[in-house]
């Protein structure tokens, strides 16, 4: 095992707030572990516990082993569908 420490971020925004936490890990580490050690669900505790996730705006599985320099995003469900926002969007105009 290595003995080395690698830089992740955890991001994490909603409308009126955006939170980017900066942590150090032992590999190996996941999405997951990275999303517990940051300290973030104690922010936002109503952040469902089977949030999709990602990296770098790629979903991916909260067992993804992470890598220095790694940013995990975590997602916030669709409020409208997106075919949908743009077809009332185009009305407005």
């Amino acid at each position: 095992m290595e003995d080395r420490l690698i830089r992740i971020e955890v991001a994490y925004a909603r409308p009126e707030r955006q939170v980017i936490l900066s942590l150090q890990m032992k590999p190996p580490a996941t999405i997951e572990d990275a999303i517990r050690a940051s300290g973030i669900l104690d922010q936002f505790p109503d952040i469902e516990p089977l949030s999709a996730v990602g990296l770098f705006g790629q979903q991916q599985s909260t067992e993804t082993p992470l890598r220095d320099g790694d940013r995990v995003e975590i997602y916030r469900p669709l409020m409208i569908d997106p075919r949908e926002a743009r077809r009332e969007r185009a009305l407005k105009k």
